[in-house]
């Protein structure tokens, strides 16, 4: 299996080879040059895509034949979109999951009741969600998502125990953070891109093409093309002979501690 691990293990021994045969024949810079970059290219992979499993294990699908799916939201709670969302999740007796930013649930705590007075399970999406919380130390991450654990353990007396990386993003130092809050990575196999679609026709399809046994959807409840479409997309997956159910039940993991 392709992992850090496992990658370190092959450029190296490559690196120790080229050392020999370059005292050998005399290896030209460019080759040496290849290799590293062909090494940073793997790192590359295997920290932007969140189902590399290359970092940490990142739960992303459910392997089962059954047509049955999860939808999950990012980024929240916020007062221009959640409610709406909550609203449709409601009408169609629908329970997701919600990973929420730290920073927005401190700012709408009532709301953040909401969420899980509904039966919506609470994820964590870190603190802060910066743009550079990827470059942090192990130390400076533990201590953000310690946090947001905080405050969802006082807001709801609740211990969760998922947790989904900031734009998917993972690393060493995410690992060893994830593993001192002794939490679950949870990621997805299909990632709607509602916040940068701009037509609801095109995305519509574009999940309907991607629905498949297992699958975990990410949306997020701060795009208002969410709202828009996921009526219809609620819809077009249950005309499609497939059932929406709570992550919990898709995957078989529990999401709060006992």
């Amino acid at each position: 299996m392709l992992n850090f691990r496992n990658t370190n293990i092959a450029f190296a021994l490559l690196l120790m080879a080229l050392m020999v045969f370059d005292i050998i024949f005399s290896v030209p810079f460019y080759v040496y040059l290849l290799l590293v970059i062909s090494y940073l290219s793997f790192l590359f992979y295997g920290s932007y895509f969140v189902h590399s499993q290359f970092y940490m294990k990142t739960i992303c699908k459910a392997d089962i034949n059954e047509k049955k799916i999860a939808v999950s939201f990012d980024d929240g709670p916020l007062e221009q979109h959640t409610p709406q969302i909550l609203h449709i999740l409601k009408t169609y007796n629908i329970k997701a999951a919600f990973f929420c930013i730290g920073k927005n649930a401190a700012a709408n705590r009532e709301l953040l009741r909401q969420v899980h007075h509904q039966g919506h399970t609470i994820g964590s999406h870190s603190y802060t969600h910066g743009y550079g919380f990827d470059l942090l130390s192990s130390k400076n991450m533990h201590k953000d998502l310690e946090q947001m654990h905080q405050l969802v353990k006082e807001a709801l007396g609740i211990e969760m125990k998922w947790f989904r990386p900031p734009y998917g993003v993972t690393t060493p130092n995410l690992k060893k953070a994830v593993e001192a809050m002794n939490y679950t990575a949870i990621g997805w196999n299909v990632r709607s891109m509602d916040t940068i679609a701009k037509n609801e026709t095109t995305l519509l399809q574009k999940l309907h093409r991607s629905l498949k046994p297992g699958s975990i959807f990410l949306f997020h409840d701060t795009a208002a093309i969410t709202v828009s479409i996921l009526p219809r997309f609620i819809e077009q997956v249950q005309q499609a002979g497939y059932e929406i159910v709570p992550l919990e039940k898709l995957i078989n993991l529990q999401s709060y501690a006992d």
